[in-house]
């Protein structure tokens, strides 16, 4: 009797370390589940929550200039330039040279004969020295130059012939002025080529009104043509995909794709014949961003 109750006590015990082990199983795989579910559930809301609109950069559409050019280079000279030479025994008292303007009619230099040097025109003056025996004695040349109208003399490819006349502007530039833009024009072209070099020469009048540039001087010649102002939009905005150009726009922070027209480019944008109008917000930085009709957060005040 007694070893029957034991075997009904082991038998219990056994039934119940299994009923606890399920009871255990069970509340772990309900724990994995809701763990699962909750990561999933994480993931599919970030996939498919609303994402916020993308930063823009934007670009007023507006008016600019554009042109084709011819670039060269050439020296400076004075329009108008005389010198004159005086023996330094023949010069009555102190002679004032360097860094001197004078006016048309003013004494450059007085003369022990009781003549005078007088400035043919307004200028400024120089002087150089001439080693003894040139003359006959110690001697100098004294130079008078018009600054206000500078002439620079340059060769032009003859593929450009047919382009080149009197009038066209000129923008002049030099390496002493790095920033500065010196405003000219052609102001006569030659009548013949050159068949050593197959060029044709031109001059450009520079208006030189503040006297910076001088004779000798180095300068890049930029001749315009084809001078047109049109709308236009940074490189940066057009997209193009085979033979069409495209830009977006923005409005009320809604994107709207425009095929456009392009034409000449200048200084980093491109010029629209159609597509937009002047006054349009365009995209210029962010453009892989968007897409047609999709909402956007405009990042500068245009």
């Amino acid at each position: 009797m007694m070893v029957l109750g034991l075997n009904t006590d082991s038998n219990n015990m056994k039934t119940s370390t299994k009923i606890k082990t399920f009871i255990i199983i069970f509340l772990i795989a309900i724990i994995v589940v809701i763990t699962a579910r909750h990561f999933i559930g994480l993931h599919f809301k970030k996939k498919f929550s609303v994402r916020p609109a993308p930063g823009v950069i934007v670009k007023q559409v507006e008016q600019s200039r554009f042109y084709k050019s011819i670039e060269t280079f050439g020296t400076a000279i004075a329009q108008n330039s005389k010198t004159y030479r005086i023996k330094k025994e023949d010069v009555a008292g102190n002679l004032r040279i360097e860094n001197r303007f004078v006016k048309k009619g003013e004494v450059i230099a007085a003369l022990k004969n009781s003549n005078s040097i007088v400035a043919d025109f307004e200028g400024k003056l120089g002087k150089r020295e001439i080693a003894q025996g040139v003359l006959g004695s110690d001697s100098l040349i004294i130079t008078l130059d018009d600054l206000k109208k500078i002439v620079i003399d340059i060769k032009i490819p003859e593929s450009f012939v047919g382009i080149l006349k009197q009038g066209l502007k000129a923008e002049i530039t030099s390496s002493a002025f790095p920033t500065k833009i010196f405003k000219g024009k052609v102001s006569s072209t030659s009548s013949r080529i050159d068949p050593s070099t197959r060029s044709i020469l031109a001059r450009i009048l520079v208006n030189n009104k503040n006297f910076e540039i001088i004779p000798g001087q180095l300068m890049t010649v930029k001749i315009i043509y084809d001078e047109v102002v049109q709308i236009g939009v940074p490189e940066s905005a057009v997209t193009i995909q085979g033979n069409t150009s495209f830009v977006y726009i923005v409005n009320n922070n809604i994107v709207e794709k425009r095929i456009i027209k392009t034409g000449n480019r200048n200084f980093g944008k491109i010029s629209v014949l159609s597509g937009i109008n002047e006054g349009d917000l365009v995209i210029s930085e962010g453009v892989s961003k968007v897409r047609d009709k999709a909402k956007v957060k405009i990042l500068n005040t245009k």
